[in-house]
């Protein structure tokens, strides 16, 4: 007697595809109240505003879901998942990988990211298209953002090959510069600057995930920080990359890009920083310390956004 394979039920493989795209890690997604923020008071009430930063955070959606959904084919491929998320690994839960637990296939992960990329790359075109202005900067910076995602673990495999740290600070502080650049016509020294924390948040999420899947990794042979310096030039590093939060916004507020209080609202920040640092740094527990990393960057985007509405309610 033949056994036909059964076929999951439609919610459960719409539930395996938001675990895929890693959709319940919205912290990406809020770049654009950080984007709506940076306007001037016109422009935050245009309707078409509305509609450029809805389109854009919908391609965004797409870009970052074929990116970790590539990326876990990959790790899936060479074995990096199945060891960093081993049975009873510390605050690591098995059933976020569908490709592990076996509720999707690889050939069926692999079209969907595809898929994912490919709606990403039209929302974003439908951005550029209906925005007020199309400055060539924009346009390139938004191809280079979806190459560099998209090719993160899969085709040319930066994040194997040394690039991972570079690839996530780029792409990430791009999700804000692009569509402010869009709608602003120009960039000015306050969206570089929140443009880059942004990345650096998100960078100070990874960095310390890494410590967590440093074997792991080393064994796929992925060639990021963590694999490729002793532990305790690591941890300089990550010590380095903290300092760089302080010194970005020193530098806004001296050139007169942000006003002198803006380092004070930033105060909330520090002190969630302040303490990933002490469990990731000082305690050795990086999986607590990248949670805390999750709770700088909702906190820091709701620092951003008041400081915002400030600034440009004195102006």
């Amino acid at each position: 007697m033949t056994v036909l394979p059964v076929t999951p039920p439609l919610g459960d493989r719409l539930r395996a595809y938001a675990k895929l795209a890693k959709l319940s890690f919205y912290d990406y997604y809020l770049c654009v109240f950080v984007v709506w923020t940076l306007l001037t008071a016109p422009a935050r009430t245009d309707p078409g505003t509305f509609a450029v930063l809805l389109l854009f955070d919908l391609g965004w959606v797409g870009v970052v879901a074929a990116t970790v959904t590539l990326d876990d084919v990959t790790g899936y491929r060479d074995g990096s998942d199945d060891r960093n998320y081993a049975p009873g690994a510390a605050l690591r839960d098995r059933a976020r990988k569908p490709l592990l637990s076996g509720a999707l296939t690889v050939r069926q992960a692999v079209r969907f990211g595809y898929a994912a990329a490919l709606w990403g790359v039209l929302c974003w075109t439908a951005a550029i298209l209906i925005a007020p202005y199309q400055p060539v900067g924009a346009i390139v910076a938004a191809a280079f953002s979806v190459f560099i995602s998209v090719q993160y673990s899969y085709g040319l495999r930066l994040s194997y090959r040394g690039g991972q740290e570079l690839v996530i600070l780029l792409s990430t502080a791009l999700c804000v510069l692009i569509p402010y650049w869009l709608l602003a016509g120009s960039v000015s020294g306050l969206a570089l600057l929140e443009s880059f924390l942004f990345g650096l948040w998100s960078l100070l999420v990874s960095v310390y995930s890494n410590v967590n899947d440093v074997e792991g990794d080393r064994a796929a042979g992925r060639r990021n920080l963590a694999t490729r310096v002793s532990p305790d030039t690591y941890r300089v590093l990550i010590g380095l990359l903290t300092l760089l939060e302080p010194v970005a916004i020193g530098i806004a507020v001296a050139t007169g890009a942000a006003p002198w209080w803006f380092a004070v609202a930033w105060l909330p920040v520090l002190l969630i920083r302040l303490r990933q640092v002490g469990f990731g740094l000082l305690r050795a527990q990086p999986l607590a310390a990248r949670k805390l990393g999750i709770t700088a960057h909702r906190t820091g985007v709701a620092v951003l956004v008041v400081a915002n509405l400030l600034i440009f309610h004195v102006r």
